[in-house]
């Protein structure tokens, strides 16, 4: 596993790069955040720091499975990843993606930036559809996805719990 930085993805905005292992606490500490305080991520408990560095293995090649984070000025202002979307040999050219951003930077056009990158990274690799799952309500990130290209179809009605209420779940699509 490096923890050599790696060349900046051209991108304007923030410096958008691949993730290495000194911004795991930062990442940890972001999402975090959003299993403590909504319901936009189906985790309840706040992931440790041994649970995100074995999460973080999985991007160790890059390929399909990509994991961005976005910086200004030393600043985490979020990360956007690409991973299996199911574990059948199948599915290889399905990936899904997941964008958080920092709450502070809430439409600067961090998520967008971290996506174009996203997608960007993704080029010539064998990835035919990106898929995102939206706990809802959610308009923001309806907006961001629809805008990048994303389109719905469709939703698991009442697939989740946390904080004592059922939350539905829409799906959304990108061809690549």
């Amino acid at each position: 596993m490096s923890t050599e930085v790696e060349a900046e993805l051209p991108v304007s905005g923030p410096l958008i790069r691949h993730a290495i292992v000194s911004d795991l606490d930062a990442l940890n500490e972001l999402y975090n955040h959003w299993v403590a305080t909504s319901h936009i991520t189906f985790d309840i408990e706040k992931i440790t720091a041994a649970q995100r560095l074995e999460w973080y293995r999985d991007f160790a090649g890059h390929g399909r499975y990509q994991l961005l984070v976005a910086l200004r000025n030393e600043a985490f202002l979020g990360f956007v990843h690409s991973k299996q979307f199911r574990p059948k040999e199948a599915y290889l050219p399905a990936v899904e993606t997941t964008v958080y951003v920092h709450p502070e930077a809430l439409g600067a056009g961090v998520g967008s930036a971290l996506y174009r990158a996203l997608f960007e990274a993704l080029e010539g690799e064998d990835v035919h559809r990106a898929y995102a799952g939206i706990a809802l309500p959610n308009p923001e990130s309806i907006r961001l996805h629809e805008r990048l290209g994303f389109r719905e179809i469709g939703t698991y009605e009442e697939v989740g719990r946390k904080f004592d209420r059922y939350w539905s779940v829409r799906w959304y699509e990108k061809a690549l």
